[in-house]
């Protein structure tokens, strides 16, 4: 077998290079703030500023995935992918070089809106370029990217802190990580020459927003607020709890571990027993891990809770996304679009309320409270949907 991993149109050089820009776009300009939040909390982070921040990085996210959902031409998505590459390197030196706070502000909006280019524009461009019968198998393992873009900074983070350097040198070494591993994602994922598109232009239909898929929407919102608590705060939950301070890192090393194998296995799954039936199960193990920082400081249980959210929100994505794609049928923007804005809502909400509620307690007990009521809310709406879907929908 010829194996050449600078073909563009090799199918191991397309996914190698889709998981490469998901570490730079989700990894370095997202998740990497997660890792980094201890020290930089200990520096001159307050928690209310670290909600803030990560409330306007998923505004930034929100905007440009509903931005992405408007771009028809492959062409134009290779460009704005670039664009977004760009930006997340740029954005993620700017928090090595200062700590003026209008500036970072500035810096992590913009840093969504570059995630939203790289992840939901560069995962299109894969999916068009992929050779594949079944292309759905091929996309888990695309999305494996998000567990090793927590993985693989969590790593590089912990490395240069463990040398005695500052969590402002770890900042540097990830865009120098990120600067030349972008090189082989870019040259990867372009076309050798300009494809010519058939833009079909959809009427907005409003058939497609059935109470069924209106349930669906609405329990994918409860997804974001469960996934977005812990993907901001989780390493300082963990060092808060009696016991476990300086476990956080370790924890939340775990999410990426338990993050790489997780959608393959959901979505395989979902595709045997019914998305909206593993989904359900989904949510409700996803909801534990939640809950358990609030009822013990064991730190077995405790990193227990890491395994079973990184070894649920990956998946939720990927599922709620199939099932989304399905419902939508030829018409898939509109119902993206709305899809990814509940769920954004949801992302952006999240880490407001935390906040509110670690100032007034002192500890994150509520807001994980809170946030295991609204998973449970959606466990119930999908329960509730189970009772009036076609033979169709239950087939998806």
């Amino acid at each position: 077998m010829n194996l050449n991993l600078l073909d563009r149109n090799n199918n191991i050089s397309i996914l190698i290079a889709g998981i490469t820009a998901i570490i730079i776009g989700m990894g370095v300009a997202r998740f990497a703030f997660t890792s980094l939040l201890p020290p930089m909390l200990d520096d001159f982070l307050t928690v209310t500023y670290a909600g803030v921040l990560a409330s306007l990085n998923f505004a930034g996210y929100l905007g440009g995935s509903i931005f992405s959902m408007f771009i028809k031409d492959i062409n134009q998505k290779v460009i704005f992918f670039r664009i977004g590459i760009v930006l997340a390197i740029v954005t993620t030196l700017i928090l090595g070089l200062t700590t003026n706070e209008t500036i970072w502000l500035i810096s992590r909006i913009l840093a969504g809106f570059a995630s939203a280019m790289v992840f939901v524009v560069g995962s299109a461009i894969v999916m068009t370029k992929l050779n594949f019968e079944n292309k759905t198998k091929a996309m888990g393992i695309h999305f494996s990217g998000i567990g090793f873009s927590i993985l693989i900074t969590d790593l590089i983070s912990r490395a240069v802190l463990n040398s005695g350097a500052s969590w402002q040198d770890s900042w540097i070494a990830l865009v120098t990580f990120a600067f030349f591993a972008s090189f082989y994602s870019i040259y990867i994922l372009s076309f050798d020459k300009k494809i010519e598109t058939k833009v079909v232009k959809h009427k907005f239909d409003k058939s497609l927003f059935s109470f069924f898929v209106i349930l669906i929407i609405c329990a994918y919102f409860t997804e974001g607020v469960g996934f977005v608590v812990q993907a901001t705060f989780l390493p300082d939950i963990i060092n808060s709890l009696e016991g476990l301070e300086g476990y956080g890192n370790l924890t939340w090393t775990l999410v990426g571990l338990a993050g790489i194998p997780s959608c393959i296995i959901w979505m395989r799954l979902a595709h045997k027993y019914g998305s909206v039936n593993i989904i359900i199960i989904t949510l409700f193990v996803q909801m534990i891990g939640i809950l358990i920082p609030t009822i013990t400081s064991n730190i077995y249980m405790n990193l227990l809770s890491g395994i079973l959210y990184g070894g649920t929100f990956i998946g939720l994505v990927a599922m709620f996304m199939n099932l989304g794609g399905k419902l939508a049928g030829s018409n898939p923007v509109v119902l993206m679009g709305a899809v990814t804005t509940s769920y954004g809502i949801g992302q952006v909400i999240a880490p407001l309320y935390s906040v509110y509620f670690v100032e007034k307690y002192g500890n994150y007990d509520y807001a994980l409270y809170l946030t295991a009521l609204i998973v449970f809310g959606g466990i119930l709406l999908l329960l509730f949907s189970k009772t009036i879907m076609t033979e169709a929908q239950k087939q998806l």
